[in-house]
């Protein structure tokens, strides 16, 4: 069982793989070790990035297993929507930067583990985006509604709620709702070149831009201005800030730590 969740460290990458069959939905179990992986990938100095991705060809999450679902009593469905709440915040909070790879359905509470993510990077293959929550008699209760209009217009999100219908990857990022959109075949190759690119900035700067954007959108602008000046201040003495002036007189790239 403990290989539904995996960590791998790549290249200053840590990779968390899912790798529960057919769909990768989850139950409480799974949010428990999903919960512990990351948490021991944002403990890691050596990991700048946390990408979460899925084994399965067809599948990035499914969202909540429904036969589970199902036969769990109301208090143990409240548990463990509790803990998937928790596994979003954590990809949320944490200082490191999040992305899913997105190359499979990704519906409902799965969904709602890629929106709670920094980034999302998607491939063109065959395979639907979406929250049918409402077709249950439903609603999304791990972020979705609160972190979808905080990424695309406001009466698309409530459309995109209501209806419960699902669209496709280029429709997804048409709306905003991925940051980068790849073919199929060069998917991996293009998300990990990505990731790398990503994993050779600042690790510092990168910190502090997160806390400035996350916490800056729910303040006014002069407040996040104050904390965008405060965290700004705070990198002056690093050594990652002399280590890129120091590149940048030399002309070479920074080799951030």
């Amino acid at each position: 069982m403990s290989q539904i969740i995996r960590l791998e460290i790549k290249k200053r990458i840590g990779y968390i793989i899912i790798n529960k069959p057919k769909a990768n939905g989850y139950d409480i179990h799974f949010m428990k070790l999903l919960a512990e992986k990351i948490e021991v990938a944002a403990l890691n100095d050596e990991v700048k990035i946390i990408a979460l991705k899925s084994a399965l060809p067809r599948f990035f999450c499914a969202g909540a297993d429904i036969k589970v679902f199902q036969k769990n009593t109301v208090v143990e469905n409240k548990e463990m929507v509790n803990y998937a709440n928790l596994v979003a915040k954590k990809l949320h909070e944490i200082p490191k930067i999040t992305v899913a790879l997105i190359n499979g359905h990704a519906l409902g509470g799965g969904l709602e583990l890629a929106l709670a993510c920094d980034i999302r990077l998607a491939s063109d293959a065959d395979y639907q985006i979406g929250m049918s929550e409402i077709n249950l008699g439903l609603m999304p209760g791990n972020g979705g509604t609160q972190r979808l209009i905080r990424l695309i217009n406001l009466s698309r999100a409530l459309e995109f709620l209501l209806k419960g219908n699902s669209i496709t990857p280029d429709q997804a990022f048409d709306i905003g709702l991925v940051n980068q959109f790849y073919p199929e075949s060069e998917f991996e190759a293009l998300s990990t070149a990505y990731l790398e690119n990503l994993a050779s900035g600042s690790g510092s700067a990168m910190k502090a831009i997160k806390q400035a954007v996350n916490q800056g959108i729910e303040l006014s602008l002069e407040e996040g201005l104050l904390l965008e000046t405060k965290l700004a201040d705070s990198l002056y003495d690093t050594e990652d800030a002399k280590e890129g002036l120091k590149a940048f007189i030399e002309r070479r790239s920074p080799n951030f730590k």
